[in-house]
């Protein structure tokens, strides 16, 4: 057994999501200095957006290491994993809800992608992010950043304050925690057109916000009902099959 479980857990954490920070920032970095007016050196700004994210990586792995199990949730594949019981079998029960999801919402994807504002389409053309940062940075470090810390927390501070841990957290609570989250996970989408030159019009913020917040209240659902792990293979599979999906449909 494990002298510290919290603590590996956090480790094992950290490292999955650090994965898709190294490789988001690799790739979005570069494209990023290459058509701003400011001459930053490459490996400042590399190296400057690694510690931010990493920090910030910590403190939502933090949340959700000390947070969830009081409230029913948690990351049975890898806490099964580091204590070798049974990893396999915690997994088999995410597959089917993970896949059943993630499919929908790469439907979702795809026809966001043709529903997309004209001037979102433009930014799309000139920023390309590959697959693997698609499925290491929204398949795992959201999910890390979003669900395990931030829902967590969202969910225990009522558990705490107002239900005064009392038993498990009354399903509002929960409910509250998986919507905020996923509205909080689509605002924080806004940045990243700004930082690509493009401008927040209403119907830009109106678009962004609502579709990353739809996914973000499957994956919540997700994480709630069934663990970590079904959140990110949801994720990572909707980025996954509407990469396919586009790609054969002549989208990309």
């Amino acid at each position: 057994m494990l002298k510290n479980p919290r603590l590996h857990l956090g480790a094992s954490l950290w490292a999955a999501g650090m994965a898709g920070v190294v490789a988001l920032t690799m790739t979005v970095i570069p494209q990023l200095l290459a058509k701003s007016a400011q001459q930053i050196p490459a490996s400042v700004a590399i190296v400057a957006s690694l510690l931010q994210s990493g920090v910030l990586l910590a403190l939502a792995v933090w949340a959700g290491v000390v947070l969830s199990k009081p409230l029913g949730l948690g990351a049975p594949v890898f806490e099964a994993a580091l204590s070798r019981t049974g990893a396999m079998q915690a997994l088999r029960r995410q597959l089917l809800p993970a896949a059943v999801a993630g499919l929908l919402v790469a439907g979702l994807l795809v026809y966001l992608l043709s529903a997309a504002p004209a001037e979102l389409q433009a930014l799309g053309s000139q920023f390309q992010i590959p697959l693997a940062p698609k499925l290491l940075y929204g398949g795992v470090t959201e999910e890390i950043l979003m669900r395990w810390g931030l829902m967590s927390a969202l969910i225990w501070l009522p558990w705490r304050f107002l239900q005064h841990r009392n038993g498990a957290p009354r399903v509002a609570y929960v409910v509250g925690g998986v919507v905020i989250a996923a509205l909080l996970f689509g605002l924080g989408h806004l940045p990243a057109v700004v930082a690509m030159g493009g401008e927040l019009s209403a119907p830009v913020v109106v678009y962004i916000v609502a579709g990353n917040t739809l996914p973000g209240i499957v994956f919540g659902v997700l994480y709630w009902r069934w663990g970590l792990e079904a959140a990110i293979l949801a994720h990572a599979l909707a980025h996954a099959a509407s990469t396919v999906a586009l790609y054969f449909g002549g989208a990309v």
